[in-house]
């Protein structure tokens, strides 16, 4: 179901605005919560896609919002802090147009191999990058995408020259992968374990601080010599004019939620890990990581 697009209404149901198209990761997450938290509140919760500027719209929106206003506000790093990173004006400050609810998901990044590379662990893909540099491509799923830094990321820890390539989304970069025409491959782990179970690619390492629960198996980065521990995640946020009494209450609803055994099941059958947090939790969060990705931001020098 979607809302309708106006952000003007002043009652009425509550909205999860998502700022991405239907089917993704975001938008699954926010359906599964939507379905509980209606029947916590007993009301109406709504997801709204409102897509554009890669998620910079929605954000902007939500800094027109006054008090009456009903809506949460699915965000991710892209949003909350890739874009004001990278944009000289996002057209948001994300710590003065938004309050942080709870977390909802947490996940990790993993690094694949195709077929046609001749290896199957960390530390001798790194060997062989370096023996070859002029196979040191790198596919991401999008330029500026978390995917993106975390290559950045883990080139620069290992000492490894390379370039990073960008494409138009998951499907061109795992068809790259697949047919070999890209060796290497970064992307977010549960896009890459449906080809690694299969067989038709070899993830070589997750970026957790411990081993995926749905791909024990895969060693971490650390595990495989890499001292190196990187997620992803997505949050809800409130604008910043609603009245804190309100952003607690409905922290609280989502926390139960997000407790809530068949909402725990669903999220780990889109293989995504579930966490149920405190705005304070939430807020503390999201500065630690700002303080872990800005500098990796920065020193890319990217520009969209």
């Amino acid at each position: 179901m979607a809302a309708p697009a106006a952000f003007a209404q002043d009652s009425g149901p509550l909205r999860i605005v998502v700022p991405y198209a239907p089917g993704g990761s975001s938008d699954r997450a926010a359906r599964i919560v939507a379905d509980k938290l209606g029947a916590k509140l007993g009301q109406t919760v709504i997801v709204e896609n409102k897509t554009g500027a890669g998620g910079r719209l929605a954000a902007q929106q939500f800094k027109e919002m006054d008090a009456r206003q009903n809506a949460l506000l699915l965000g991710n790093p892209a949003v909350m802090v890739v874009a004001p990173l990278v944009f000289k004006d996002a057209g948001y400050d994300p710590e003065k147009t938004f309050q942080p609810v709870s977390q909802v998901s947490d996940y990790e990044f993993g690094l694949a191999v195709s077929s046609a590379v001749p290896v199957k662990e960390l530390t001798h893909l790194l060997a062989w990058l370096r023996a070859n540099p002029d196979k040191a491509n790198f596919g991401v799923p999008a330029t500026g995408s978390l995917p993106h830094f975390f290559a950045l990321m883990t080139t620069e820890k290992a000492r490894v020259n390379g370039q990073v390539v960008g494409y138009r989304g998951s499907g061109p970069l795992i068809g790259d992968l697949l047919g070999g025409q890209v060796p290497v491959a970064f992307d977010t782990l549960d896009t890459l374990l449906p080809q690694h179970e299969a067989g038709k690619l070899r993830i070589l390492a997750s970026s957790g601080s411990k081993r995926s629960p749905f791909a024990k198996d895969i060693p971490t980065f650390k595990e495989a010599g890499l001292d190196l521990v990187a997620t992803g995640w997505n949050a809800l946020f409130a604008p910043a004019a609603m009245p804190r009494e309100k952003v607690e209450r409905l922290g609280k609803a989502i926390r139960e939620v997000m407790l809530d055994p068949d909402t725990r099941s669903k999220f780990a059958a889109a293989m995504v890990t579930p966490v149920a947090s405190t705005p304070a939790e939430t807020a503390a969060m999201l500065k630690a990581y700002r303080a872990q990705w800005a500098p990796v931001v920065r020193k890319s020098g990217y520009q969209p």
